[in-house]
């Protein structure tokens, strides 16, 4: 087929969306290769707040971080779909909690305390962030990508040299596929389970990450609300769990009881992309067969969103170097 693009991106999630994006922004021509549609994905039945969940402290993490969420929040004032910053309350229970790392990316971060909370708790947090409804992010993050010439290729590789066919740069953003395209046993599956329901007039996100029950999370959407969830470690199973969705039924409405006799839409069960020492956002040193670049760019876990568009300004960066634009 010969390099009929400048950079191919292995992945049609949030990531491997906004990172073609960037790119093309920065004057490559490029293509997203993938086996499922944007839609299959697991980015597609995610919660999809900004916050990041069991993301370990970074420099450039923070900066990833707080890039999104300026970017969220532009989107978010220019109108696009399924982008709304929220007001969100962490609520904490038991000792004075410390000011977290990814406080420092909100403007308008704010310790609870006092008349501010009831028990059990005794603190928390408030700040906006962004919520994204998915069923209208990714078809967003896709069509402006093909309107602006970019190509979707719906194909399976085994290895991620075989997308070296199509262009010299390849970035892998291929999530939990990693595991296997590039042998690294630390990438591993961290269940999630959720269950709709008809939103009830709810406007703020609600966290109970203390709860010694399972975490507890209440995400308003426009016409439903997302309630979690679970993180379970190198489970595989997708088949949501009738205990484990009456068990977050209960918490999330004895969290916010305005909850209590709103309809079940549904229930939803995603594979996060779980990596034990974080993010690979890296130029790989021995890209393999007719590779010239090879940037890695997965093992986000519950934090696709919260990091996407940060992490894709940075392969960006990495790859300017070896894009030959237009």
């Amino acid at each position: 087929m010969g390099d009929r693009f400048d950079a191919v991106v292995v992945g049609a999630g949030v990531i491997g969306l906004t990172t073609a994006l960037r790119l093309q922004q920065a004057g490559a021509r490029v293509a997203v290769l993938s086996a499922e549609q944007s839609a299959e994905t697991t980015s597609s039945v995610a919660a999809a707040v900004w916050y990041p969940t069991h993301t370990r402290f970074e420099p450039r993490v923070l900066e990833w971080a707080t890039r999104t969420h300026d970017e969220f929040a532009r989107q978010a004032a220019a109108g696009v779909p399924g982008v709304v910053m929220r007001p969100t309350r962490m609520l904490l229970r038991g000792r004075p909690h410390d000011i977290p790392w990814w406080a420092a990316a909100l403007p308008d971060f704010r310790i609870l305390r006092g008349d501010d909370v009831r028990a059990p708790f005794t603190g928390g947090w408030t700040f906006t962030a962004a919520t994204v409804e998915m069923s209208h992010y990714l078809p967003w993050l896709q069509q402006t990508f093909s309107t602006a010439g970019g190509t979707l290729i719906r194909r399976r590789v085994d290895a991620l040299e075989q997308a070296g066919v199509w262009a010299p740069v390849v970035v892998n953003s291929s999530g939990l596929a990693a595991r296997t395209l590039c042998g690294d046993t630390q990438v591993r599956p961290a269940r999630g389970q959720l269950v709709l329901v008809a939103n009830p007039g709810l406007h703020t996100t609600v966290r109970d990450a203390d709860n010694a029950d399972g975490y507890t999370y209440v995400h308003p959407r426009s016409t439903d609300v997302v309630l979690g969830g679970t993180v379970e470690l190198d489970e595989w199973d997708t088949t949501p769990s009738p205990a484990t969705a009456a068990a977050i039924l209960r918490r999330c409405t004895e969290l916010v009881p305005e909850l209590a006799g709103a309809p079940v839409l549904g229930h939803r069960v995603g594979l996060r992309p779980y990596r034990d020492s974080g993010v690979r956002l890296d130029a790989d040193a021995r890209p393999p067969g007719r590779i010239r670049q090879l940037v890695h760019n997965y093992g986000h876990g519950g934090a696709g969103v919260t990091l996407a568009w940060g992490c894709a300004d940075a392969v960006t960066t990495l790859a300017a170097g070896a894009v030959r634009p237009g």
